[in-house]
């Protein structure tokens, strides 16, 4: 069964970017430490790096991050969702028109200019039909960003949230939860690193 997977990282103070993010600078002012947990030597982190990759069956962004991920000091073959594994998924991007060119143009893009819940049906059909394909069940993960992951936990979109909380308050930047969306966690899973705190919730 496919499920959809929220999974993002937050500093303790609820923020998943520092203030001023922007095209250049995708985790604004001190937001590096965010991600320092997917750039970690810990066995642990590794782990939980390489589990995220192979369940993926299709990944959700919007426009804001595609065009971080796809500007020039974005995604390389080294560094990158999927970077140095096998096969990488489909990746599906909410925007309200789709760009002119792609300079990853070697990654299964897939634009959806109709909102963000039609992103998600379209990216659990590439995903089941990956797991058709690779005869186990895949599932659809939204990476980011903050305001894509946090409108679809209000949507109700969500089924599992994946959090890497990372030990550093930012004092400001972008926050993951929208207010007065309240959603009912159930606690799944808790692994400690030197990193970060990586925690799974069941999503209601």
């Amino acid at each position: 069964m496919t499920r959809i997977i929220a999974d993002i990282s937050m500093s303790l103070d609820g923020f998943v970017t520092g203030p001023d993010a922007g095209p250049t600078s995708g985790l604004g002012t001190g937001g590096e430490p965010l991600h320092s947990w997917a750039f970690s030597d810990d066995p642990d982190d590794r782990q939980v790096l390489r589990d995220g990759n192979s369940r993926s069956g299709a990944v959700v962004l919007g426009r804001r991050l595609f065009d971080v991920v796809d500007g020039p000091g974005g995604w390389t073959d080294e560094v990158g969702y999927g970077a140095g594994e096998v096969g990488r998924p489909a990746f599906v991007v909410v925007t309200g028109s789709a760009p002119a060119s792609v300079r990853l143009a070697d990654l299964d893009w897939t634009f959806v200019t109709t909102g963000l819940a039609d992103a998600v049906a379209a990216a659990r059909q590439r995903a089941e039909a990956a797991s058709a394909v690779r005869g186990t069940d895949l599932d659809v993960i939204l990476m980011g960003g903050g305001a894509t992951v946090g409108s679809a936990l209000a949507a109700g979109l969500v089924d599992v949230l994946s959090l890497h909380l990372a030990p550093v308050v930012l004092g400001a930047g972008t926050p993951l939860f929208v207010p007065g969306a309240g959603r009912t966690l159930v606690q799944r899973s808790v692994l400690a690193t030197s990193t970060a705190t990586h925690l799974t919730y069941d999503v209601h």
